[in-house]
């Protein structure tokens, strides 16, 4: 099934929802950052979640970061998610491996850490960006991101997350998010239906092993609501916008001093993109060229 969203709204405009499938953007992921299982599902989950929050924002060009940075061994997790459709992320310690926890699943909160803080930041693509703060309630990702919303952006929400890994390959990842809107928002009952439907739901990636589409989860939890599924459908996928001339931009921020010794003692510099793990590789003329470059700016005119 191709990696997608879909959007949809129900209840007569009062509720939101998005459904994302990445099951092959997941698996570039941890193809790319040679992920554990473990760190495969933290960063997958987080991935469908910046998706899932990035659909609603305005423009192409807006992007959603979230970092979490929690006291489990796997360090920083960071997303840098667009509405365009393309994320991409990284974990600090990408080999980390855990036992499963006492249900029999991948311990994603003891990875992630239950204290700490999700940092999450808004870039509408014009202004300042809006960054928020709250502190970890679980390290399980869905919950801390749910706990967000609640708090810091004050939508009530409903998240679903997950990433099923089989025989070291990723068989399914995804995420569904339903939100109360403001002309919603004083209607108890509607709130608590919605979180029934939701707990009641047998699990997101079941639901995609089993073939189901976007579409006929949407209809399960939302079909009696005045259900209204966009028929538009966005292709998503893992893209990181670096290449050689940002690299060499970033090597030229080290300074003349840095840069001769980069070219004394190593011939040359090479490079590793954190979100991507692409290798770039600065030959001594690269860096020599730059040298050059910074003496003349310094140079009065």
């Amino acid at each position: 099934m191709v990696d997608q969203l879909v959007r949809a709204t129900a209840a007569g405009g009062g509720i939101r929802a998005v459904g994302v499938i990445t099951t092959r953007l997941v698996s570039e992921a941890r193809q790319r950052h040679g992920l554990s299982y473990v760190a495969t599902a933290a960063l997958g989950r987080t991935m469908s979640a910046g998706l899932l929050l990035a659909s609603n924002m305005k423009r192409q060009s807006a992007r959603v970061n979230i970092r979490f940075q929690g006291n489990g061994p796997l360090g920083t997790v960071f997303v840098d998610a667009g509405r365009d459709g393309a994320v991409r992320g990284y974990v600090d310690q990408p080999g980390v491996e855990l036992p499963p926890n006492a249900q029999g699943k991948l311990d994603v909160s003891q990875a992630v850490g239950d204290q700490g803080y999700l940092y999450v930041l808004r870039d509408n693509g014009y202004g300042y960006p809006y960054a928020s703060t709250v502190e970890l309630v679980s390290g399980e990702v869905g919950e801390d991101i749910t706990h967000y919303l609640t708090t810091s952006e004050q939508t009530p929400s409903a998240l679903a997350l997950g990433v099923y890994l089989e025989a070291g390959q990723v068989q399914a990842a995804g995420g569904l998010l339903l939100q109360i809107l403001p002309k919603a928002a004083e209607d108890d009952e509607l709130i608590t239906r919605l979180e029934s439907r939701v707990s009641a739901l047998a699990g997101f990636t079941p639901l995609l092993l089993s073939g189901r589409q976007l579409g006929d989860m949407f209809q399960e939890l939302l079909g009696d609501m005045d259900l209204n599924v966009f028929p538009e459908t966005q292709l998503v996928r893992f893209h990181c916008g670096c290449n050689f001339d940002r690299v060499l931009g970033a090597l030229k921020m080290l300074g003349v001093g840095e840069l001769q010794s980069m070219i004394h003692q190593d011939e040359g510099a090479e490079v590793t993109c954190h979100f991507c793990s692409s290798v770039f590789r600065a030959q001594r003329n690269h860096l020599e060229e730059l040298v050059q470059e910074l003496e003349r700016e310094a140079t009065p005119s």
